[in-house]
């Protein structure tokens, strides 16, 4: 038991309550850490969770995946209900680890979102070195709109020109960073098919760029050959422009057809 104790405290890892938890200080920003480790830690648990801030959600005790990253990111899934986690946390947050007891903070506004993390029974609590992340490599439909857009981004908005394709965030890179013709940037994200998913994507890499003051104003612009209704609302009530594109009419391959309304 000894041995186990100290091979524990080697590693800064404490046991208290039945969670094995790092033993990081109180409030420790984890979406920058000072280590070049990727590391993932995947918690199964049955646990209650609250979320507290823009609005109140409540999770009754039950058995869920809990996924903290390395950036910050924390995630509760289900096994039910598809690949969407039931509430998440997005970068940068403050982690803290209690007894028991997990409490992720994040600062909106004025105010703070708060999720909080009762665990009741710890099942499995492993931890990941994930490496430095390879870049996405798009294929197919995706990539050729990027290239074609990339070389005529003015088809998407009067006057916008390109100043870097793959633009770096720490949440991944977006596809086309542009200037305006008032010199604005624009955050271009571009898909086959957009649905909310990819809105809330774009959401997140404008988040990220904003954060520099020299970019606070940077808009984004949704491209994509199909644009779901779902996505379009979506998309519009967090000022997002949408534009439906064709890569043969961008290659020159066929006229555009005539339309009555924008989208």
């Amino acid at each position: 038991m000894e041995d186990r104790q100290q091979d524990v405290r080697a590693h800064g890892r404490v046991t208290a309550g039945g969670l094995t938890t790092l033993r990081e200080p109180a409030g420790r920003d984890t979406s920058e850490s000072d280590s070049t480790v990727r590391r993932v830690r995947l918690i199964v648990a049955r646990c209650e969770v609250s979320y507290s801030g823009r609005l109140s959600a409540y999770l009754p005790e039950s058995t869920r995946l809990l996924m903290l990253k390395s950036d910050g990111s924390v995630l509760v899934h289900a096994d039910a209900g598809g690949y969407k986690p039931l509430n998440w946390m997005t970068p940068p947050t403050v982690v803290e680890h209690e007894a028991g007891r997990i409490v992720v903070r994040k600062r909106a506004g004025k105010s703070e979102d708060r999720l909080e993390i009762v665990l009741h029974e710890v099942l499995s609590d492993v931890e990941h070195e994930m490496g430095e992340a390879a870049a996405l490599e798009k294929d197919g439909v995706e990539r050729h709109l990027q290239e074609e857009l990339a070389a005529q981004p003015h088809v998407l908005a009067d006057g916008l020109r390109l100043d870097r394709r793959e633009w770096p965030t720490d949440l991944g890179p977006v596809d086309l960073m542009c200037r305006d013709a008032d010199d604005g940037w624009v955050a271009v994200e571009i898909k086959r098919v957009a649905t909310i998913d990819a809105v809330e994507q774009l959401t997140r890499y404008l988040e990220r760029i904003r954060l520099d003051p020299a970019r606070a104003e940077c808009r984004g612009i949704l491209a994509a050959e199909q644009l779901k209704p779902q996505a379009v609302t979506l998309a519009h009530a967090r000022g997002i422009d949408c534009v439906r594109v064709e890569l043969a009419v961008l290659r020159g391959e066929r006229e555009p057809e005539l339309t009555l309304f924008a989208v």
